[in-house]
């Protein structure tokens, strides 16, 4: 068996097209485009890229965005009066705080200070609150991304086994929570995994679909994964020879897997998508609610 490689680059292309036609009738009801406003805190070149990449795909679809960037040594009060100040500017949809941010900076109270209606990366407490609860207005948007990835190539989710290994606060625990759901495109029977769990590899041989997001170069082997498995590989990670690869030794599981992701170019791509699609959903909200003050 050889899997069927699951393009998450074509598929964003795809999706971006759609938004670019809701984009455009936006924009002609607001008399303005949709915004996202970007913050960059600090000189992480990986940091500079991602940002560079979503400001990018903004203008592809006639979104406005722009990018305050900070110097490092900036203090925390500083960021939350920056992002205070974009809470309350009408033009700003959507409000991005690329992390990670530096050490001295308090994540949580960042996240808390962002209005959840601007809150389009899903992490504060509010949006992730009203994930738990079954009511989501912006879902993260890896997860969202691997989502539709399944949902858009036919994969069926309903009553399968996921096994998600990784449990972190931007791709774990939102996709767990999500797949969950009673609701399409999900009601999955889902399991997490750590690096603490016990018998790891029958963990993950058990699943019908499998999620690596662990940040670790190749560390699912084929062993792993029982034949006929999907798998999508969540993780991207650069090798001592410059080259990237995911979580997953992709050569070797793609003869087992009856899907896979690539990387580059499977789940990251959608990640993207995804953050444009949240602020589309934002600026049409904002213009039916009015923004917060």
């Amino acid at each position: 068996m050889i899997a069927r490689v699951l393009d998450g680059k074509a598929l964003a292309e795809q999706i971006k097209q759609e938004l670019t036609q809701r984009v455009r009738e936006l924009t002609g009801r607001l008399g303005r485009p949709p915004g996202l406003a970007a913050i960059l805190v600090g000189d992480n070149p990986a940091s500079q890229v991602y940002v560079r990449n979503k400001r990018k795909a903004c203008a592809e679809i006639g979104m406005a965005s722009w990018l305050h960037q900070l110097p490092a040594s900036t203090t925390q009060s500083e960021l939350l009066r920056l992002v205070d100040a974009l809470n309350r500017q009408a033009e700003v949809d959507g409000i991005l705080v690329q992390l990670p941010l530096p050490r001295h900076i308090d994540v949580l109270a960042v996240m808390q200070t962002v209005d959840p209606r601007k809150d389009v990366d899903g992490f504060g407490p509010e949006n992730l609150g009203l994930l738990a609860i079954g009511q989501p207005r912006y879902c993260p948007c890896t997860p969202l991304g691997v989502q539709q990835l399944l949902v858009r190539n036919g994969i069926e989710i309903e009553g399968r086994h996921v096994v998600i290994l990784g449990r972190s606060n931007i791709v774990g625990k939102p996709l767990a929570l999500m797949l969950m759901q009673k609701a399409p495109g999900a009601n999955a029977t889902v399991t997490v995994c750590h690096s603490q769990s016990r018998k790891l590899a029958e963990l993950c041989h058990q699943a019908d679909i499998l999620v690596a997001a662990v940040g670790q170069a190749r560390f699912v082997q084929s062993e792993w994964v029982r034949f006929g498995a999907v798998v999508v590989d969540v993780g991207i990670n650069r090798l001592p020879d410059g080259k990237l690869c995911g979580d997953v030794d992709f050569d070797a599981v793609r003869e087992k897997a009856s899907a896979i992701t690539p990387v580059p170019g499977g789940v990251g791509p959608m990640t993207i998508a995804m953050l444009l699609h949240n602020t589309v959903e934002s600026a049409a909200s904002l213009a039916a609610d009015g923004p917060r003050r």
